[in-house]
């Protein structure tokens, strides 16, 4: 988990190490619709890995952004669900998709 102390001074770099690669930003896209399952994100996610997937989840856990439950049945169940910082991060990926559907129209 990254403590205060090793936080970077500048907020805008704050966000980038949490959320700096694209797939962080994606499961995060996709959590905010509800809580899912591994095989769930994987495929909404798109052509990530299932050791990138589950780094990516891990440090998400470790950083506060989601919680992840584990059911003890046979096969195991897993759910990850955005805690209410991960759901914070909602106005930040609107204002990302309002840039991304401008730009796609202005080319």
């Amino acid at each position: 988990m990254i403590d205060k102390k090793s936080l970077p001074p500048c907020p805008v770099e704050t966000m980038l190490v949490l959320m700096g690669d694209k797939w962080k930003v994606l499961i995060v896209r996709d959590l905010l619709e509800g809580t899912k399952r591994f095989g769930e994100l994987k495929k909404s996610v798109g052509t990530i890995t299932q050791k990138v997937l589950t780094q990516n989840l891990r440090a998400m856990e470790e950083n506060g952004l989601l919680t992840r439950k584990v059911y003890a049945e046979v096969p195991p169940r897993v759910e990850y669900t955005l805690t209410e910082v991960g759901k914070s991060l909602k106005p930040v990926l609107d204002t990302m998709y309002a840039w991304g559907e401008r730009y796609q129209e202005s080319i």
